[in-house]
């Protein structure tokens, strides 16, 4: 299993989980509201904190745990319908996870 990570133009996101949705076994993913800034050059801040605080911009934050199998097709759409070819696009990770349990498939009581 893989834990998928991107941040994306808030605009693109209605494609992106459309096309998602079109994955056979697509598992779901969680979305948050978010501000970012990128590391491409700005015109160095004169104006104070309140200046550099209007270098944020709004973005989604997605996150998903997914088969391995389902990791390359669901790269590819984040990757492409993300894509817009302009600064602030959003960037995308992959991490190994070691274990995860759906709390609605868990059926074992644990006791003490």
């Amino acid at each position: 299993m893989k834990e998928i990570k991107a941040v994306i133009q808030p605009s693109r996101l209605p494609k992106i989980r459309s096309a998602l949705r079109n994955i056979k076994g697509f598992p779901g993913m969680t979305v948050s509201k978010v501000d970012g800034c990128g590391h491409h050059l700005q015109k160095p801040s004169v104006g104070g904190v309140r200046e550099e605080l209007t270098d944020y911009s709004p973005k989604a934050y997605l996150f998903m745990v997914v088969p391995d199998e389902l990791v390359e097709g669901i790269l590819q759409v984040i990757v492409e319908v993300g894509h817009t070819g302009n600064i602030g696009d959003g960037i995308v990770w992959v991490t190994p996870v070691e274990r995860m349990i759906r709390l609605s498939e868990q059926i074992q009581v644990l006791e003490d």
